[in-house]
């Protein structure tokens, strides 16, 4: 089967009955992927019927709460609830800065952060890095949203998939997601825009125009923003792609246009 990307956070940090925070899962012969791990995302993984257990890599954008809470979660779930033994490293791979906050997590919460019975093996990249294994190659671009944020280019299968994370407008991020045939893009801000470090319709719109992917998912809405409406926002920007709104549990096939499941 062609890899695939489920939804499981599609929020932010303002609580909600329908959206957890921004998690989202790859996976693909045998590769289980999440980019990004925010407050609620191991729950997402088994309320959505995904094996949580099996997660073989995590990608983090960036060390805001809403994006990053859930790893401490993960470790401690698959050290005491996994229904079967760990035999194959958990890799957590993260811009600069990651080593430092793995510690004070260890400091926080015991020993189980760096040490939960099987291999973890953290990873720090250079925001313009390169991390790649035998199943996935990452690549990474800054991103205008923090000083460590990045963009992640993620290529498995002869194909590519990309995911903003949180970032402000930056014709750069274009041209390095250009090739994505699935492109998750934060969509955080009304236009006008009240601030530089995250998206609106508009400037979705001009990024989208640059990448080009076939299939362009909008995620990580604040209100006043409208799941039903903003599709057609970024459409009036001068988009004229596919464009669908992430919801939680969406499910997509990286390589088709179609979601292929609701």
């Amino acid at each position: 089967m062609p890899p695939t990307l489920t939804v499981i956070g599609s929020g932010t940090l303002v609580p909600s009955g329908e959206r957890s925070s921004p998690c989202h899962l790859i996976e693909a012969d045998g590769t289980l992927l999440l980019l990004d791990a925010g407050p609620g995302a191991v729950h997402g993984l088994a309320r959505h019927g995904k094996p949580w257990w099996r997660v073989s890599h995590l990608v983090l954008t960036h060390f805001h709460t809403d994006h990053f809470a859930d790893l401490p979660h993960l470790l401690f779930a698959l050290k005491w609830a996994s229904p079967s033994a760990r035999t194959r490293p958990l890799h957590v791979i993260g811009p600069p800065g990651l080593h430092r906050r793995v510690e004070a997590l260890r400091a926080a919460h015991g020993e189980f952060i760096t040490h939960p019975g099987f291999d973890v093996v953290y990873t720090e990249v250079a925001r313009d890095g390169i991390w790649e294994d035998a199943a996935v190659t990452l690549r990474f671009a800054p991103s205008r949203h923090t000083g460590h944020s990045v963009a992640v280019r993620a290529e498995l299968e002869g194909r590519a998939a990309g995911y903003t994370g949180d970032t402000g407008p930056e014709l750069a991020l274009g041209r390095f997601l250009r090739g994505c045939v699935l492109l998750v893009s934060e969509c955080a801000l009304a236009d006008p825009a009240s601030a530089t470090n995250h998206l609106s319709p508009a400037s979705v719109a001009e990024l989208a125009r640059a990448a080009n992917p076939a299939n362009l998912v909008l995620t990580h809405m604040y209100p006043p923003l409208d799941a039903a409406t903003v599709p057609g926002l970024v459409r009036a920007a001068g988009y004229a792609g596919r464009v669908t709104c992430a919801r939680d549990g969406q499910q997509f096939t990286i390589g088709e246009a179609e979601p292929c499941s609701s």
